[in-house]
């Protein structure tokens, strides 16, 4: 039984009245006012100029990617404190942290559909290169989200003598919003930093194939700049990171191509009918799930009537308060039959917006398409046709095709735009996704997809004695993506397919998608909608 029921008989003078703060926002002022660092070079010069070192000998790069076994997995989120359910106690093994979708942190996956598979290298392999698509770290929420609302109408509630609150909601008597926005957490800033230092342990070794520095890719927004600084700082040094590669920040924003931040040029994926038509199917599963819920903590609040859309903000305010300030009371508030709620209501966003079940999806992802098979077969983009960059992709400084270790930068939705590009019908096997239940055993979840710090990584391997690369294969958070959906591949226990029938998988699916009409054309959503890949029917 959770906390709140015995207190359904009480009468409401039990209750708390709010303050007057109650609700309003809280914001942080540091560095102090006035406080500069101007002197820093006369008082406090840097390493370089101290001296005194002590010894500095490099030892060979790490290549754990062929050693590490067992493989070493993503487990938990520290320094976070774990929060619990409202029907579970401190030794409960449901884990809320892993039911908030695109705001869970990322953890290694066990399986999408090839339990037998490694991220470990193949016996009889040897790597080539790797290919890595990352999401930024955890954030604050966005400046358009409903959460910064909630709180201005609590506050307003709290103005008002009949506003009371007891039991597990007591809390919002005193309650305050802490929350900016868009920019990384510390908790963000340290996941990007130890993806960084991770991937040099499991791939380092391929930097001594480079002839020239490498070049890691980003967009402009200050969230994505950051996370691609901290990773390149955990994955080459602290010290020396700004010198041992180039970043590159492409421009996003209104009328930019950009692959990593393809929605700017494509319209459709931004209207309210279309881009936005997630949110219209998610808010059908919420009336849903949450009932239960509204009936309940609707008797420890007066004074303030509480939507469904206040409880999806409340379990919203749970992930981002935990990955913000360490802890949130809002998470104990719901059952573990509720979190598993919100995580499905994250996943018909997902997939209904960004995913198989949206006609713009597989043309946002098209352009990160294009730029990997140019990578791959080291030939440059011919045409222009979706959100590539023709300045950019066009230049050998800015967009090489050599390189043995790639690292590009993006956001959830991309990521989920990409995978569906990608053809990764395996995730699709049991759409498209009811309003009214969540399915059994069901193949897309947003958690496992594009959580903080997702990880996307395609390893380019040879399997033979020549040493070129023959084979590919991707891996998703740690679990290896069978390839069955790509033409030419096929199942394969490694998730293994070969380089040329991937590439030509890829060139038949390239075609295939039309953008212009995609994100151009005058269309209404299909009714129903029963898209499983991405493109608008026929």
């Amino acid at each position: 039984m959770f906390a709140g029921v015995l207190l359904l008989a009480l009468p409401f003078c039990a209750a708390e009245r709010a303050s007057s703060y109650a609700g309003s926002t809280v914001v942080a002022s540091y560095p102090p006012a006035g406080a500069t660092n101007t002197a820093i070079d006369y008082y406090f010069p840097d390493a370089s100029q101290v001296g005194y070192p002590g010894p500095t000998p490099t030892g060979a790069e790490p290549e754990a990617i062929f050693t590490a076994i067992p493989f070493a997995k993503v487990e938990n989120a520290f320094p976070l404190s774990r929060p619990n359910s409202a029907d579970g106690g401190l030794d409960s093994t449901f884990n809320v942290m892993r039911y908030w979708g695109n705001l869970s942190p990322m953890y290694s996956v066990k399986s999408f559909g090839l339990p037998d598979a490694s991220p470990i290298i193949p016996e009889g392999c040897g790597l080539n290169a790797v290919h890595l698509l990352m999401r930024h770290g955890a954030r604050y929420p966005t400046s358009d989200s409903g959460l910064a609302q909630f709180a201005t109408e609590i506050h307003s509630a709290a103005s008002n003598e009949s506003f009371s609150v007891r039991g597990d909601l007591e809390f919002l008597a005193t309650w305050t919003y802490k929350l900016g926005a868009e920019i990384l957490t510390p908790f963000g800033r340290q996941m990007l930093f130890s993806n960084g230092v991770a991937f040099r342990y499991r791939y380092g070794e391929l930097l001594n194939a480079f002839t020239d520095l490498p070049v890691f890719r980003t967009t402009s927004e200050n969230r994505m700049v950051d996370s691609a600084l901290n990773f390149a700082a955990g994955f080459f040094d602290v010290n020396n990171y700004h010198s041992d590669y180039n970043q590159e920040i492409i421009i996003e924003a209104d009328n930019f191509n950009n692959t990593l931040a393809p929605y700017y040029v494509c319209p459709n994926s931004n209207s309210e009918d279309i881009g936005y038509f997630g949110d219209i199917q998610a808010s059908k599963w919420a009336n849903v799930y949450l009932q239960a819920a509204q009936t309940r903590l609707q008797t420890m609040v007066r004074g303030f009537n509480l939507t469904i859309s206040d409880l999806v903000n409340m379990q919203e305010m749970c992930a981002y308060e935990t990955v913000a300030l360490g802890f949130s009371k809002f998470c104990d508030l719901f059952t573990e039959e509720e979190w598993e709620g919100y995580e499905y209501y994250v996943d018909l966003g997902f997939w209904y917006s960004d995913g198989p079940g949206n006609p713009t999806a597989a043309s946002l992802g098209l352009g990160y398409v294009q730029e990997l098979v140019a990578r791959l077969t080291q030939t440059p983009i011919a045409v222009w046709n979706s959100s590539t960059n023709s300045t950019l992709d066009s230049s050998n400084i800015t967009f090489p095709l050599n390189q043995p270790i790639y690292a590009d930068a993006t956001h959830d939705s991309v990521i989920a735009n990409i995978i569906t590009a990608l053809n990764f019908t395996s995730l699709a096997a049991n759409g498209p996704l009811p309003t009214d239940h969540i399915p059994p055993n069901r193949s897309y979840i947003v958690s496992q997809l594009a959580p903080f710090s997702s990880q996307l990584v395609a390893q380019v391997l040879s399997c033979s004695a020549s040493g070129d690369p023959t084979h590919i294969r991707f891996i998703l958070n740690d679990a290896v993506m069978p390839l069955t959906g790509v033409y030419g591949c096929m199942e394969d226990p490694n998730g293994l397919c070969a380089l040329p029938s991937f590439v030509s998988g890829m060139q038949e699916r390239i075609g295939q998608i039309d953008f212009a009409h995609d994100c151009f054309a005058n269309y209404t959503m299909p009714n129903p909608d029963n898209i499983v890949d991405g493109r608008y029917p026929g």
